[in-house]
């Protein structure tokens, strides 16, 4: 009897393990990074160039009831060179749920501002950088890679997301403290559409109320890239991240594109940017960068100048697994 209450035990304990699907995803990326500096970083001695490495591991689980609802659950592991403690980090977990197209996330979720499809590609090179627009693209919550920092220790968020073929809609809160008793910082909320028309023409458009918990900071932002060649795009960015004179980073409008060689792996990338800040050196950024897709991995670069007038460089590869 005792045999057989241990069989049926580990059968049960087997099938559990055989319904879900767990699974580790993420990149390793590694190279050189090169940042002009200003007068007083050279009179202090300060290295221009820094080897710069990242391990990410994403650890997903998820599983499916009988009636053809999913669940899952992720949780991170980042090691960044440079670190506060050297250390790889974890970081706050989040859950989910999706059913016909229909996704809603709790706890440390990717908020709707930041999973927007076309905010992030003016970046370039293997690092995917943009002096010129994503670094002054405001500031707002994001998925969390290491950890929630003293004032946030209990925030939560929610996201929903709605896919209906080529249209993608989402809506996101996140409360930084929902114990009530941070009182400094604001609840966000975000909200985000794109759309594709006839697999050439990419549409999209996000906004912001509060950004980063803080009141006062509402984002917008619309965009649109459209596929002139089946291996050349170009695409038109504008975000408003608040003005100067309230803390903020202005008013920023960049042209970009990208073109793959005939080869097929190597992709050539480059944008040009203006930010209306009256404290810019200038108003106009750029960057040109490359990408060569080894099967797996990519070799990357890019040079840019940012609105100090400053030059940045770098040379690394990424892998994917």
């Amino acid at each position: 009897m005792k045999k057989a209450l241990i069989a049926s035990t580990a059968l049960l304990l087997t099938a559990g393990v055989a319904a879900a699907d767990v699974k580790i995803s993420g990149y390793g990326r590694t190279g050189v990074i090169y940042y002009e500096n200003n007068a007083a970083q050279d009179a202090a001695g300060l290295n221009e160039s820094r080897v710069v490495s990242r391990l990410r591991m994403n650890i997903d689980a998820s599983s499916s009831t009988d009636s053809g609802v999913d669940f899952g659950a992720r949780f991170r592991l980042q090691w960044d060179q440079g670190s506060d403690d050297g250390q790889a980090q974890t970081n706050a977990g989040k859950l989910w749920v999706s059913a016909q197209g229909f996704t809603v996330e709790v706890g440390n979720v990717d908020t709707a501002f930041d999973s927007n499809g076309l905010i992030y590609e003016t970046e370039l090179g293997s690092y995917d950088r943009s002096v010129g627009f994503s670094d002054v693209a405001g500031a707002f919550f994001a998925y969390d890679s290491n950890g929630y920092v003293a004032d946030q220790v209990d925030r939560v968020g929610i996201r929903a997301l709605y896919t209906l073929g080529d249209l993608k809609l989402q809506a996101s809160y996140v409360d930084p403290d929902q114990s009530g008793l941070n009182e400094v910082l604001e609840e966000e909320f975000g909200f985000s559409v794109d759309y594709t028309w006839n697999e050439r023409l990419e549409l999209s458009a996000a906004a912001a109320f509060n950004g980063a918990g803080i009141d006062g900071n509402d984002i917008y932002f619309l965009g649109a890239r459209y596929a002139v060649l089946d291996n050349a795009r170009i695409g038109l960015n504008f975000v408003d991240a608040g003005d100067e004179e309230d803390g903020f980073d202005g008013k920023t409008i960049a042209l970009y594109g990208d073109y793959t060689l005939a080869d097929g792996r190597t992709n050539l990338e480059a944008y040009i940017a203006n930010n209306d800040r009256d404290s810019n050196e200038t108003d106009n950024a750029f960057g040109i960068g490359v990408n060569y897709d080894l099967g797996g991995a990519r070799l990357g670069a890019s040079l840019q100048r940012d609105y100090a007038e400053n030059v940045t460089a770098d040379f690394g590869v990424r892998f994917e697994f």
